[in-house]
Order: structure tokens, then C-alpha cells, then sequence
């Protein structure tokens, strides 16, 4: 993998990553572009503990873009986008309208390809792996920078999720607190060790693959399982069989059977609801892939691992967030996790 950082029009960093390492990437940027005025605020919710970013100036961002004006599609006469070059295989690079930033963290996109009306799930393995190598980078340099506390890798995909741009794309967030969801890990996991003197995670794992009815894909390093008590219709994690605390520590073999693996998760996803009598194609499955790493404070019992769901719970109807899970977070799961496994298995390429 060849690594490049150059500068956008406005200072904000952009990092090409390339299989070919004679790439060229001199390109500059030609846009006039103001200086980023991003100003969020974080203010701490003090009947839950709960830290909330205020980032108003958000509502400004691109929204739905005529394809011939995407800013992650690369530059071409007469179109000037977030990425300079006429051509990439995987870039990075700072977000305009940022959640975090400055003292107060980091928001990254990750552009998975220049191929405007492609998703993940169309790329080849070595693209997919080039991706992998690319969250494990900004894993590594973002983890380093002062007060950040934890990095989170994720990729929102369709319009029922929130999506804003098209293009296939991800984020990344370095946050410089520990975010509810991973507090509320950590603070299950010490308990369990104490109680148990074993590690959470290491007996999820264990409980998953010896409940076969839940299990969707095992290889030889990851197995891809449904949790016991999955709070979406189709919900699936994916676990190294390694336990490591985020990213930078897989190893080789871990790291060559992943993008095979995540791609066919990522494809049986989009197999999903498709039926043979239906007449016109089904939409995409809209997902949510998000992979959990250990923070810097308090993860010593936390494991690496990667959850991806669809808010999708039949081929016309959408799991919403209404009054139980958003006003009390409280979850009430339609599909039950064994029946969803079975799915994912009938579903196989």
C-alpha cells in the first residue's frame, strides 16, 4: 500500500492510499474555497451523563447532489470535487462540515472507490482490503493525537439511514470522550470479569459458535454470528477469533480473510428481501457497519469487532425508532435473532 497526504484548497488533509505504488498524486487542488468555519460545541447532559455535540453549523452541508456534482467522485474538466485527482483507488480526507474538530476531535470521509454508482459490496477483494488497511491507518495516527480518546470507523448506506451523499463513502470519528454505547461496554465487561473472572467478549464469541442456529459464516480467523438478544431485524456481528482491543493489532492471516468474508455479508444483505417474482429490482438494503475499538480509557477488556444491521425489517417496511427505543432506548426486535440467521444462510451466493 503507497500512502499519500497532500493539502486541500482550504488546508484540510486528504490522504490517497494506492495497491500501486507508482501512483502519482501531485495533483492540486484548484478550487477557491473559504477557510472551514466549524465551531461544534460539546455540552455534557447532566441527567444521563451523556456528553452532546452541538454542530450547527452542519445544516449548511451538501445535500443530494445531482450525481454530475458529487464532491467524492474525482475531478474531471469543468468539475471540481473534495478529491483533485482524475482517478483513486481508496482517499481520505478531512470533513468540510465536521462534527468534532480541532481540540474537541476529528471527523474523516472515507471514499471506497471513484465509481460513482457502486456500493462495498461491488468491490474486489483487494480493493476491499486496501479499505481495511486504510481504517487501520487512520486507527493508528488518529488514536495519537492528544486527547482522543476513541476512534470509530463506520459506514452509513442508503437514504432510510440519513445518507446525504450517494457516492459510496464512510467516516471515520476520533472522539475525545467515551462514547455512551462503549461506556456502557466497558462498564458490562469489568462486571463480568469480576463476576465470572473471564472476558466478555471471549464468552460471547464462545456462546455464538457453539449456537449454530445464530451463527451466519465462520472461517478460520472471524466468525460473522447474530447476538442473542439482536436489537435490529437483521443485525450480525463479526468477531476475530483473537480477541485485540481495535485494528492496528490483526494480524496478517486476519487481515487476508476479512474482505472476503465482509463482502459476502455485505452481498447476502442485498439479497435479503429480494424476491424471484417481484417484477421491478429491490432497492438496496440500507445498513449501518460499524466497527467497535477499545478506548484509550478504561477498554482493557474490550475486544475489536465489527456490527452491521439494516433498519430494513421486510422488503416494505422499516424498523423505526419511535417512542420505546428513542424515548427510553429500549428495544423491540420483530425478527427473531435465529429466524434472521437462518435468512442470511438461505441467502448465500
Amino acid at each position: 500500500m503507497k500512502r499519500t497526504t497532500t493539502k486541500l484548497a482550504d488546508g484540510r488533509e486528504l490522504i490517497y492510499y494506492d495497491r500501486d505504488g507508482s501512483a502519482d498524486r501531485d495533483t492540486v487542488d484548484q478550487r477557491l474555497l473559504e477557510p472551514v468555519d466549524s465551531r461544534p460545541e460539546l455540552r455534557l447532559d447532566l441527567a444521563t451523563g451523556d456528553w452532546v455535540t452541538i454542530a450547527s453549523h452542519r445544516q449548511g452541508r451538501v445535500h443530494h447532489p445531482p450525481s454530475d456534482a458529487c464532491p467524492l467522485c474525482p475531478s474531471w474538466d469543468g468539475h471540481h470535487s473534495e478529491i483533485p485527482a482524475t482517478e483513486y483507488d481508496v482517499a481520505v480526507f478531512e470533513n468540510r462540515f465536521p462534527s468534532l474538530a480541532g481540540r474537541m476531535g476529528r471527523c474523516e470521509v472515507v471514499c471506497f472507490t471513484p465509481e460513482h454508482g457502486a456500493s462495498f459490496a461491488d468491490l474486489t477483494e483487494d480493493r476491499a482490503r486496501l479499505v481495511l488497511d486504510a481504517w487501520t491507518d487512520r486507527t493508528e495516527n488518529l488514536s495519537a493525537l492528544p486527547g482522543v480518546e476513541q476512534v470509530y470507523c463506520f459506514e452509513n448506506r442508503g437514504a432510510e439511514i440519513g445518507v446525504t451523499l450517494a457516492h459510496p463513502h464512510g467516516q471515520v470519528y476520533a472522539f475525545p470522550f467515551v462514547p455512551p454505547r462503549t461506556a456502557k461496554m466497558v462498564a458490562v465487561a469489568d462486571t463480568h470479569r469480576r463476576v465470572t473472572g473471564g472476558n466478555l467478549f471471549e464468552d460471547l464469541l464462545a456462546e455464538a459458535r457453539a449456537a449454530a442456529p445464530r451463527v451466519v459464516l465462520a472461517g478460520e480467523h472471524w466468525t460473522a454470528f447474530v447476538p442473542y438478544a439482536a436489537r435490529w431485524p437483521y443485525e450480525v456481528h463479526l468477531y476475530p477469533h483473537r480477541r485485540v482491543p481495535d485494528l492496528t493489532h490483526l494480524t496478517e492471516a486476519e487481515r487476508a480473510e476479512f474482505p472476503g468474508m465482509y463482502l459476502e455479508l455485505l452481498r447476502r444483505f442485498d439479497r435479503l428481501f429480494r424476491r424471484e417474482e417481484d417484477a421491478a429490482p429491490t432497492p438496496p438494503t440500507p445498513y449501518i457497519s460499524a466497527w467497535h475499538q477499545a478506548p484509550k480509557t478504561g477498554g482493557q477488556e474490550l475486544a475489536l469487532h465489527l456490527e452491521l444491521f439494516t433498519v430494513r425489517r421486510s422488503a416494505g417496511k422499516l424498523k423505526f425508532l419511535a417512542g420505546v427505543e428513542s424515548g427510553m432506548d429500549s428495544f423491540v426486535n420483530d425478527v427473531a435473532p435465529e429466524a434472521a440467521a437462518r435468512r442470511l444462510r438461505e441467502v448465500a451466493s
